[in-house]
C-alpha cells in the first residue's frame, strides 16, 4: 500500500492531480458551481438521490468484506484478490482525498439555508490544516473512493463488461448524487479525477499480484 501511494503521484498520474486543480479553479472561477447547484435545488430529484451519501459509505466497507469471506469459503484467489484490491482502492481514496480536505478548507454548500436567505458560498476556501475539517471539502471522498473501486473493478476484469460498466455506473451515480446533495460540482469532478488514478494504480499492483512483475 505505501508504494502504491507514491505511485498515485509519480510521473504522468501527478499532472491529473494538476488537472483536477486547475478543472476546480476554471469551475468556481466561471461561477458554475453556483449555478449548478442552484438549478439542481429540487426537492424529489434530492429525495431520489440522497441515499446515494449513505450507500457511498456503507458499500467500500462491505463489499470487501464479503467478497474476503466468500472468496476465503470457496478457496478463491481472484475472489479474495478482488476483496483486497477494493478495500485497498478505498482505503487509499480516503486517506488521499482526506489529505487534500485537511489543506483546502472547501466550505460546503448552504444546504439547509431557505431559498430566501441563500449566500453564494462557492468561491471560499479556508487554506490551512484542519481549518474546514475532514468530512466537507475538496474533493468529494464519496466521489473519490467510487471512482477509485470502480476503476480498480475495471483494470482487474478487463473481459467482463458487465463488472466494468457496472461499476463505472455506480461511481457516477455516487458522484453525481453527492454533487446535487452534499458537495459543489467541481468536488465531484475532482474526486472522479484522482479516484480514477488511484484505482488504476490499485488494480494494475493487484492484477500483477502473484506473477512476479512489478509495475510501474
Amino acid at each position: 500500500m505505501p508504494r502504491n501511494i507514491i505511485r498515485c503521484f509519480k510521473g504522468y498520474k501527478l499532472l491529473w492531480h494538476v488537472l483536477a486543480i486547475a478543472l476546480t479553479y476554471i469551475i468556481v472561477t466561471s461561477d458554475f458551481d453556483w449555478h449548478y447547484y442552484v438549478s439542481t435545488r429540487e426537492p424529489l430529484l434530492r429525495v431520489f438521490l440522497f441515499p446515494a451519501v449513505g450507500l457511498g459509505m456503507i458499500l467500500p466497507v462491505v463489499v470487501p468484506l464479503i467478497l474476503l469471506a466468500v472468496g476465503a469459503v470457496r478457496k478463491n484467489f481472484k475472489i479474495k484478490n478482488t476483496a483486497f484490491a477494493l478495500g485497498q482502492a478505498a482505503i487509499l481514496g480516503l486517506v488521499i482525498s482526506s489529505a487534500y480536505k485537511a489543506v483546502t478548507g472547501r466550505i460546503p454548500p448552504p444546504h439547509f439555508s431557505s431559498g430566501d436567505t441563500l449566500v453564494d458560498t462557492s468561491h471560499g476556501f479556508q487554506f490551512g490544516f484542519l481549518r474546514g475539517g475532514l468530512f466537507w471539502g475538496w474533493p468529494s471522498s464519496h466521489t473519490t473512493v467510487a471512482f477509485a473501486m470502480a476503476a480498480a473493478l475495471w483494470e482487474l476484469y478487463p473481459q467482463n463488461r458487465l463488472i466494468r460498466y457496472g461499476a463505472i455506473l455506480y461511481a457516477f451515480y455516487v458522484g453525481i448524487s453527492v454533487s446535487i446533495t452534499i458537495h459543489w460540482f467541481s468536488e465531484f469532478v475532482a474526486g472522479a479525477i484522482i479516484g480514477s488514478v488511484i484505482g488504476l494504480v490499485v488494480g494494475k499492483s493487484l492484477l500483477h499480484r502473484g506473477s512476479g512483475t512489478d509495475p510501474q
